[in-house]
Order: C-alpha cells, then structure tokens, then sequence
C-alpha cells in the first residue's frame, strides 16, 4: 500500500520490532555460509572437521575386521531394536555409536572400503556437524538407493551381512527381493557385529524390577486375557497350536506387567509364546521379585503357569517348538526376521489374537508341516 495508507501507518507503526527483525534476518548470514565452521567440508586438504564431529576410524577398522571374518562385502547397521519400537535405548543406539551421528532416523552400510548414511531431510544438517569424513551422507531414505549404491560398491558374488534381529520381515523382504539377480545374497549373522567392536563401553541393558499393575488399573486379570486369546486361537479357521507376541506393549499389556527399558514406554525387553497348554514368558527371571513370580504362578508347569525363559533363548526356543506340527500366529508387521526365519512357512494373514489396546494388523498364521 502507498506509504500515506493510514492501514498501513497503522499495521508498521504497531509493529517497530517486526522491522528490525526482518532486517536482523536478512542481515545475519546463514550457518552454511560461516566458512563451513558449523559443518565439516571434506573436500579440502586436510578437511575441515568441527569441534562436534565424531572420529570413528578406530571403529571402523575394527568393524571391517569383524566383518573379513564373516566373509562379508558389506555390513548394514539399522536405527532400530529387536521390537521395533520407536524409541530405543542407550545400548541398542548401534547406528548412533559406529557413525557419531545421533539423529533418530538413518541407516548405515559399512564397505571394506567405504562407509555410508542414508537419512532425511531433518538430519542433513545434523549429520554433516557429527559425522567424520570417513562417512558419506545420502539424502535418501529407504532400501532401494542402499541397494542401488551396494551394487556399485561390492563385487559380484559379495556377502551383505545384517543382524536379523535388526530387520523387520518386511524391511528382509525389500533387500533381498531387491538384490535378487545381482549375484549378491544377503547374510543373516545372530551375532551383531557392532557389539563385538563396541565392547565393553556398550551400556548395559535395563535390570529394573519387573512389577505388576495393581487390579484396579488393569481392567481384566492376566489369566482373563490368556482365556480370551486362546479362546480366539480355537475361533481361527486355521486353528494356530501358538501366538507369539513380540511388541512389547502386547506382553505387557498381557501380563498387566511394567518396567521402564524403553525411554517414555512403561515396558519390558520381552517376548512371549501362548499355546492351549503352556505359556512362555522370555525375559530376565532375575528382575521378577518373589511376590511377582507367585502373581505368575510361575512355580507350576500347567495352562496357567508362566513360565519365565531368559530373553535370550527365544530364537532357540521358537525354532525347537517349530519342528513339531504346529502352526504359530504372528504379527508380520513387527517381528523381526531372527524370529522368521527359523519357522517354516505357509503364510495367512489374518487379524491379530491379542486383545491388547496396540496391536498390530496383518498377523500370520504358519503352517509348520
């Protein structure tokens, strides 16, 4: 408007500092044009590394060694736990502690040669200020240009190594339909890699005590909702022997049990097999007081005894319960692939068994023989 527009005089006379503000930003340069001094800038010599970036060429080399013991071209280190959950904790931060990178989405692949993240826009920035030039960044997400740069990257008849317990099954399908035909493969390795090099300077897990809701909080007693998922294992046509449940949510919920492992979650590193017959809590035995224990009737073997396996089994267990003929309900859109595969398969999809509040769709019945 003309600058006689009493509107005008009126909106800027009432606003000075809106002025101001605007010539202060457009006045102050931007961080990217302060020299680099925010950022790295690896294209000069030596390269420019800012105070916050993370050197990781002693972890590196000891990740490749691991690696060239495996027979491996290549490494893929995701940003997320055996659950998939959203938040993770301090010692499943495996992406985090190999790259110095500490942003909430990314993935990395390690090369004998190279080393790559892949990651969104919100973290560009970030990745640049901690990462070292042993690191490149691409600004992209998902499996397809991981793949697209691992064909150029590793030799014909190279090994992709990953953790299964790191890649959901959907996530396993993506790689390994989309390096089919490349004359790569990709390799499951139980043992994470990254633990090996991060040793003991890794933070230990959660060793809270595992407690019960009262029952006022809960709504229905543990033992009402075992009846009712049983009761919808009878229902299924396919008539599943077992539900394995691998959110955490579900056996919590399940149990009425809580704990703290998972930062803003009330939950426990958990997995948990319910069959007409038996239930398999895996979890650490020691973090459940006596008084626990006796609310799971765990002292007993019967339909309404818990048992408590350690965490760790749970693959072995699963895989030894599989050789009968049985037939085991999961939830496909979170668990993880070092579960998946030692089961043999007919896939069913079908709606989940538990009751719980948050529970995932797409749930599929397994016919093991």
């Amino acid at each position: 408007p003309a600058s006689g527009d009493p509107m005008a005089r009126a909106h800027w006379g009432c606003c000075p500092w809106l002025v101001l503000l605007c010539a202060c930003a457009w006045g102050h340069p931007k961080p990217a044009d302060l020299g680099g001094q925010d950022v790295r800038n690896c294209s000069t010599n030596p390269p420019y590394l800012p105070v916050t970036v993370v050197n990781t060429t002693v972890s590196l080399t000891a990740l490749r060694q691991q690696m060239q013991t495996q027979n491996l071209s290549a490494y893929i280190i995701p940003d997320t736990d055996a659950h998939m959950n959203e938040y993770i904790g301090q010692h499943d931060e495996r992406r985090a502690w190999i790259t110095g990178f500490t942003g909430s989405a990314g993935t990395a692949v390690v090369t004998m040669k190279k080393a790559a993240v892949w990651t969104d826009s919100r973290y560009w920035t970030q990745a640049e200020r901690q990462m070292d030039c042993n690191w490149e960044l691409h600004k992209e997400v998902g499996t397809t240009p991981i793949v697209t740069w691992l064909l150029t990257e590793i030799p014909a008849g190279g090994c992709v190594g990953f953790d299964p317990f790191l890649l959901s099954i959907d996530t396993w399908e993506s790689y390994n339909l989309a390096l089919q035909g490349s004359n790569r493969q990709l390799v499951s390795i139980t043992t994470n890699l990254v633990d090996l090099v991060w040793g003991s300077e890794r933070p230990p897990v959660p060793n809270q005590p595992i407690y019960a809701l009262q029952e006022a909080f809960t709504g229905s007693t543990w033992q009402e909702k075992v009846s009712g998922v049983r009761s919808q294992m009878q229902k299924h046509q396919k008539a599943p022997t077992a539900v394995l449940l691998s959110a955490l949510e579900e056996t919590a919920w399940l149990f009425n049990l809580r704990a703290s492992d998972i930062p803003y979650n009330p939950f426990f590193y958990s997995y948990t097999l319910l069959t007409d017959s038996s239930i398999r809590l895996f979890a650490n035995k020691s973090r459940f007081s006596s008084e626990t224990l006796s609310y799971l009737n765990s002292s007993c073997t019967g339909p309404m005894c818990v048992q408590i396996e350690d965490y760790s089994q749970v693959r072995d267990s699963i895989q030894a319960y599989a050789l009968g003929d049985v037939r085991i309900w999961i939830g496909t859109s979170y668990t993880m692939y070092g579960i998946y595969e030692v089961i043999p398969k007919v896939g069913l999809p079908g709606p989940s068994p538990s009751q719980a509040p948050i529970s995932a769709p797409g749930l599929r019945s397994l016919n093991l023989k």
